[in-house]
């Protein structure tokens, strides 16, 4: 188990545990002393700069499709399935933004900026229905029997890409590039963006949380810093 995720889990029992003592005056056990918390080794590799992820996009033979959805992607600070799970319904392009369903089943907005804009229509040409992102070819009688039809492009009769795909290709063009690095770095970013903490003097993020709450104009205002400089223009 991961260091994190042992912490993380750690917290969660202690909590419990405490509320049990405290709300309910249960007779609860102590963590175990031997129950420490591990140390998190900070990777700072985790982000990459703008200008790679920009020059990755602007290659030649980097197909369409993979250019659209990390930019996407990177975009939109998204999940990676999220992201897979759009169909072209969903999209307000006008608007740049799509409704999607988070990890923990809530409804949110999400925003992309002018660069993923300009891509979009090239990579719809002109479907109206289905997935948004599609595999290469069309997928063999036996995987289309047993393919969830919403996963099926009604007019291409491609299916929706999957993650594994999206990861490989990713790591090979972007030399090792993993998904997750994107949403890492559009955090990063946006928050580099980001100076209310250096203003105010305060020193921790819950004390600047009342403060931090942009309405959906704010968000795609902050989207937009990370469209490269010739689109922002």
């Amino acid at each position: 188990m991961k260091p994190a995720t042992w912490n993380r889990n750690r917290a969660a029992v202690g909590s419990w545990l405490a509320w049990c003592a405290d709300k309910k005056n249960w007779a609860t056990p102590a963590l175990p002393a031997t129950v420490e918390r591990q140390r998190e080794n900070n990777d700072d590799t985790q982000a990459v700069s703008r200008s790679r992820i920009d020059r990755l996009c602007r290659r030649r033979d980097v197909p369409l499709r993979e250019k659209t959805l990390w930019r996407m992607r990177y975009e939109s600070a998204s999940r990676t399935s999220a992201v897979l799970a759009l169909n072209i319904q969903d999209l307000g392009l006008p608007n740049k933004q799509a409704k999607i369903t988070t990890k923990g089943g809530d409804i949110m907005w999400i925003t992309w900026g002018t660069d993923t804009a300009h891509l979009l229509p090239r990579l719809i040409a002109g479907r109206e229905r289905g997935p948004l992102f599609l595999s290469e070819h069309r997928p063999g009688s036996y995987r289309r029997a047993t393919t969830d039809l919403r996963d099926i492009c009604p007019e291409t009769g491609r299916v929706r890409l999957g993650y594994d795909r999206a990861r490989v290709l990713l790591a090979h063009y972007g030399d090792g590039l993993r998904l997750h690095q994107l949403r890492h770095s559009s955090a990063t970013h946006l928050g580099e963006a980001n100076v209310i903490m250096a203003k105010t003097g305060y020193k921790s993020l819950r004390s600047v949380q009342r403060y931090v709450k942009p309405g959906l104009a704010a968000v795609h205002q902050a989207t937009e810093t990370l469209s490269s400089p010739r689109r922002r223009g």
